[in-house]
């Protein structure tokens, strides 16, 4: 079965946290767009949440985005000209607080470049982009929030038989991740139950090694990749594996920040057998024994 490509051109939100930079998420992370509302108070919360709103019947903590990734901290006189962005994103709705709105653009993955070192040790920017001449920041929002609520360890160590891990130790396994605090993730899920692996920081690179390893006889049996990257997404990275004859033994699990059953969608229509949320240790790896599986019937 031929699979189709999706169209790589993805809506972002330009948005203020200083004066002169420019900074965006993917709208498909963004939930909703609200003027300031007044904060309730979470005693003993991260120094960034600024409070709890109530929004639509929903409680959900709002975080002020600029004093997050570093920047000066929002003042209470600039709070009534802020605005709230939703968030529905590593399972959590979470508002961010910014200080102005710019305009929603259409941008192609294949647009976005990598941080330029002068961008010096700004660690939540995984790309920038130019938008009227003007240089954009695309914000690592997974990392953000994972520093504001870290992990349980329950949620990054997975939980297997000896049998399970025997199964899945032979395998050749490649994670795919432009995120840090992703590919952490990743390498201590299967770190901690000693499972080998290899891993790749972009689409273009994950490719290549794909391809290298069918071409010398060892191919890949399961690839593990996020969705949105820049250059070569996930989406495009499934659909080139499963459309060539060498490489389509992989079984392909794409993941996402992204709560949203688009994603799923997508991800099946460009030929991956499974999207997860990302992340959680325990769904990874049963979706793992589900691809070991499937290859040993096919063997």
């Amino acid at each position: 079965m031929i699979k189709t490509a999706t169209n790589q051109s993805q809506g972002m939100l330009l948005f203020q946290l200083t004066a002169l930079q420019s900074f965006a998420i993917g709208t498909l992370k963004v939930k909703e767009i609200v003027p300031y509302t007044p904060l309730t108070a979470i005693p003993h919360s991260h120094p960034t949440v600024l409070g709890a709103a109530s929004l639509r019947g929903d409680t959900l903590p709002i975080i002020d985005m600029a004093k997050a990734v570093g920047y000066p901290p929002l003042t209470k006189d600039e709070l009534k000209d802020c605005y709230i962005i939703i968030t529905d994103c590593r399972r959590k709705l979470v508002g961010f607080l910014v200080r102005g709105i710019n305009k929603i653009t259409e941008c192609n993955w294949h647009n976005i470049d990598a941080p330029p070192s002068a961008l010096g040790s700004n660690v939540f920017v995984t790309g920038v982009m130019t938008v009227e001449d003007k240089l954009v920041q695309l914000l690592d929002v997974e990392l953000l929030l994972s520093k504001v609520f870290p992990d349980t360890p329950d949620s990054l160590h997975p939980v297997l038989t000896d049998v399970q891990r025997e199964i899945l130790r032979p395998l050749k396994i490649l994670l795919v991740d432009d995120s840090a605090v992703a590919r952490r993730q990743l390498s201590q899920a299967l770190d901690s139950i000693s499972i080998p692996y290899f891993i790749a920081t972009n689409g273009h690179d994950a490719l290549n090694m794909l391809q290298h390893a069918a071409d010398v006889g060892s191919p890949f049996d399961i690839l593990v990749s996020d969705i949105e990257m820049p250059g070569l997404d996930g989406y495009e990275l499934a659909f080139e594996v499963q459309n060539s004859s060498n490489m389509n033994h992989a079984y392909i699990i794409l993941h996402t920040s992204l709560s949203s059953e688009i994603s799923v969608s997508q991800a099946h229509q460009v030929g991956a057998h499974e999207a997860l949320t990302k992340f959680e240790a325990n769904e990874l790896i049963h979706a793992m024994l589900r691809g070991a599986e499937q290859i040993s019937t096919v063997s």
